[in-house]
C-alpha cells in the first residue's frame, strides 16, 4: 500500500477523531478524519471539473493548515504532481517556478495570495483559492487512484542558496521508502507507549523535511498540531505543549538567547545560579570540575534547570533539528536542561533525510548516522556522496544538472563532511561556500560563523567574507562592538592565521526573507548578501589598498 492510500485509510479509521489540529493563537481547533475526507472529496470534484489529468502539475500556495494537508492529499490521490510553494516568498520567484514546472493550475489559500501571483512578472496559469475548491460538492468516490511506484508525485524547488532554484522530482517510491524510515526512527526514540504523541509543527509544509513530518504523522495515524500564524508562535507552542517538534537551528538559538537574556535581566541570585550551574556542568564534561562545581551542578539540576525546562515546554521530551548544523554549544545547552536535541541531515534531493541521530549515539557537533538503506562515503574534496532509494529521481526539465549531480548512482551533496569511527556525520560546510583568500587556503565559513555566534549570543546572523581578499572579515547583525570584539578575539585565538577575522561590519538592518538575503527556510543567500553589502565590504579593505 503506497503512502497516499495508507494516509487515506487512516483518515477513515479516525473519522470521529482528530487527524490535524490547527493552533490559532492559544486556541486548538481539531479536524477529524471525516472533515479531512470531506475536503479531499471536494478537491477531487474540483480537479474533475477542471478536467485535469494524472501527471498534470498543480501549485499549492498557502500557510500551514488542515485544509492545506487535505488538498495536498486530494491532489496526490488524483495522480497529480503537487508543486508546494512558500506563501511568504517573492511572487515573481514563485511565478518563475510555476512556469518552469508547467503548472496548469495553482491553488492559493486566499484571494490576496492569488492576486499577488496574478500580478507577478510573466504569465501564471489558472489561479484559484481554497474557497473555490471548497465550494464544490464532494465527489462520491474520493479514494486514491492506482499510483505506481514510478509515478511522479511532487516537485519541490530548492532554496536557491547558490543559484537558480531547481525543481526536485520525487516519485511515489521515494516517499514510500522514506516515510517508514521516519516512522520506525520515531518509534525507536519514543519507545513503547499507550497514548498518542503531542506533536507540534511550525515549519512550512512546502519544505521537504517539513512535509515529510506531516506525512509521517498522518501515516502513523497520530494527530499533528500545526501552527497557522508564525507571528503567534509562542502562544501556539504554549497551547500545543508538545512532546517533541521539528526545528531549524535559528529557532533553537533564539530560544537559548532569549532565556539567557531574561535570566540576566532579572539578575540577582537566580542569574548567578544559572550562570554558575552552566559553568559547573561544562567543567564536569571537561573533567576539570572541583568540589564546588559538583554542588552548583546539583543545584542547577534540582532548582534552576527544571524551571527553565517547564517554561520551554512542560511535556517536552526531546527536540528534532535539521536544515542546517546546530552549534554544539546550543545542543549542549538544551541537553543540560534535560532536553535532548536529535539532529537530522538531508537535502531536498534526498527526500529530506540522509542521517538521523540515535539517542545512544547523539553527540554535539554531529548530525547522526545514515538511515537504513542509505549509503554514505566521502569523495573528492571531502564532499559527501549518498546512495539509496531516498535519492531523488531527477531535476525537472534539467537533464544536464541531473546528470552532473549523480555518478554511478551516488548523489553529490555539495557538502564538505567527515564521518567518524562510529558512523556519525559531521558537516563542515557547503563546498560552493568556500572562501579562498589571497593566501590560497580553502576556508569553510560556517564553523567560524557558528563559533562566533556561540560566543556572542546577541548576534542574529554572521557572514564571513574575504574571497580573493588579503584576509577574512565578517558581516554581522544584531550585536554591538563591545560584545563582538571579545568574541572575535576568542575565535581568532583558536584559528590558524589564514582563518582569522581581521575586520568586521555591524549592520543595523536584519537579514530577512523579504529582503532577498535569506532563503525561504532562512539560509544565507551569500551572493546576494555580498552584493547588497558591497560598499561595506569594500570599506573593510580600503585601509589595505
Amino acid at each position: 500500500m503506497n503512502f497516499v492510500a495508507k494516509i487515506y485509510e487512516n483518515m477513515q479509521a479516525r473519522s470521529d477523531r482528530p487527524v490535524l489540529i490547527e493552533a490559532r493563537g492559544s486556541e486548538l481547533v481539531p479536524f477529524t478524519g471525516a472533515q479531512m475526507l470531506d475536503i479531499i472529496a471536494r478537491t477531487r470534484a474540483f480537479v474533475a471539473s477542471r478536467e485535469l489529468s494524472a501527471g498534470d502539475r498543480v501549485g499549492l500556495m498557502a500557510p500551514n493548515s488542515a485544509t492545506w494537508a487535505a488538498i495536498d492529499q486530494g491532489l496526490l490521490g488524483a495522480g497529480l504532481i503537487v508543486v508546494p510553494l512558500y506563501d511568504r516568498q517573492d511572487p515573481n520567484e514563485l511565478a518563475s517556478m510555476l512556469r518552469d514546472a508547467g503548472a496548469t493550475l495553482t491553488i492559493a489559500a486566499t484571494a490576496g495570495l492569488a492576486d499577488a501571483l496574478r500580478g507577478a512578472d510573466g504569465d501564471v496559469a489558472d489561479v484559484v483559492t481554497f474557497d473555490d475548491v471548497l465550494a464544490c460538492a464532494p465527489a462520491a468516490d474520493a479514494a486514491p487512484g492506482d499510483l505506481s511506484s514510478d509515478d511522479d508525485c511532487t516537485i519541490i524547488y530548492t532554496s536557491g542558496t547558490s543559484g537558480e532554484p531547481k525543481g526536485v522530482v520525487y516519485t511515489v517510491a521515494n516517499v514510500d521508502f522514506m516515510v517508514p524510515q521516519t516512522v520506525s526512527a520515531l518509534a525507536a526514540t519514543i519507545g513503547p507507549r499507550d497514548r498518542e504523541d503531542h506533536v507540534f509543527h511550525y515549519l512550512p509544509f512546502c519544505f521537504a523535511g517539513s512535509r515529510l513530518m506531516l506525512w509521517t504523522q498522518m501515516f502513523r495515524g497520530n494527530p499533528l498540531t500545526t501552527s497557522t500564524d508564525l507571528n503567534q508562535l509562542v502562544a501556539e507552542m504554549g497551547a500545543a505543549n508538545p512532546n517533541y517538534y521539528l526545528n531549524v537551528p535559528a529557532v533553537l538559538e533564539r530560544i537559548r538567547r532569549g532565556v539567557s537574556q531574561k535570566v540576566d535581566e532579572a539578575g540577582g541570585m537566580g542569574a548567578f545560579l544559572y550562570r554558575r550551574a552552566l559553568a559547573a556542568v561544562e567543567a564536569q564534561k571537561a573533567g576539570t570540575a572541583g568540589f564546588m562545581d559538583g554542588i552548583f551542578a546539583s543545584l542547577g539540576q534540582k532548582v534552576v534547570f527544571p524551571k527553565i525546562r517547564d517554561r520551554i515546554g512542560s511535556r517536552l521530551e526531546f527536540l528534532i533539528c535539521g536544515s542546517a548544523p546546530l552549534t554544539p554549544e546550543t545542543q549542549a545547552w538544551f541537553e543540560t536542561l534535560g532536553i535532548p536535541v536529535l539532529q537530522v541531515y538531508g537535502l531536498t534531493e534526498t527526500t529530506g533525510i540522509v542521517t538521523m541521530d540515535r539517542k545512544d549515539l547523539a553527540a554535539p557537533g554531529t548530525v547522526g548516522v545514515a538511515i537504513d538503506g542509505v549509503e554514505m562515503k566521502i569523495g573528492d574534496g571531502g564532499e559527501l556522496l549518498v546512495r539509496g532509494d531516498n535519492v531523488f529521481d531527477r531535476y525537472w526539465n534539467k537533464p544536464e544538472a541531473t546528470e552532473s549531480a549523480k555518478t554511478d548512482g551516488w548523489f553529490h551533496t555539495g557538502d564538505q563532511c567527515e564521518i567518524d569511527d562510529r558512523g556519525r556525520l559531521k558537516i563542515i560546510g557547503r563546498i560552493k561556500n568556500l572562501v579562498i583568500p589571497e593566501s590560497g587556503h580553502n576556508v569553510a565559513p560556517e564553523p567560524i560563523e557558528s563559533k562566533l555566534m556561540a560566543l556572542d549570543e546577541s548576534i542574529e546572523h554572521a557572514v564571513v567574507v574575504g574571497h580573493g581578499r588579503p584576509y577574512l572579515s565578517v558581516l554581522v547583525t544584531g550585536t554591538t562592538p563591545e560584545a563582538l570584539e571579545p568574541a572575535i578575539e576568542a575565535v581568532n585565538a583558536e584559528l590558524p592565521f589564514y582563518k582569522r577575522l581581521r575586520r568586521y561590519h555591524i549592520s543595523a538592518d536584519p537579514l530577512t526573507i523579504e529582503s532577498g538575503l535569506l532563503t525561504a527556510n532562512q539560509k544565507l543567500r551569500r551572493a546576494e548578501i555580498e552584493k547588497h553589502f558591497a560598499a561595506a565590504i569594500d570599506a573593510m579593505y580600503e585601509a589595505d589598498a
